[in-house]
C-alpha cells in the first residue's frame, strides 16, 4: 500500500492522461472517501476513488504556489 498523499481542496493537480478537452490540470474540490476534481479548461467535474486518484496523479501543485503569471 502506498503512503497517503497530502492533497487539499484548492490544490491544482496534474494527471498522467489528458482529459478529452486537452487539459492535464485539475482543481481539487472535495476530499473524503472520494476525491472531487474540476477540469481547469472545460469545468467538467469528476469524482475518483482515492486509489484511482493516486494511480492517475502525476504532480501536485500546492495552493501557495498557484500564482499564475499569465
Amino acid at each position: 500500500m502506498t503512503s497517503p498523499l497530502s492533497v487539499n481542496p484548492g490544490d491544482i493537480v496534474k494527471m498522467k492522461k489528458q482529459h478529452p478537452c486537452g487539459s492535464f490540470e485539475w482543481e481539487v474540490t472535495r476530499i473524503g472517501a472520494d476525491i472531487g476534481m474540476r477540469c481547469l479548461k472545460c469545468g467538467r467535474r469528476v469524482m475518483l476513488t482515492r486509489d484511482e486518484f493516486n494511480r492517475r496523479l502525476k504532480q501536485i501543485i500546492p495552493q501557495d504556489t498557484n500564482l499564475d503569471t499569465k
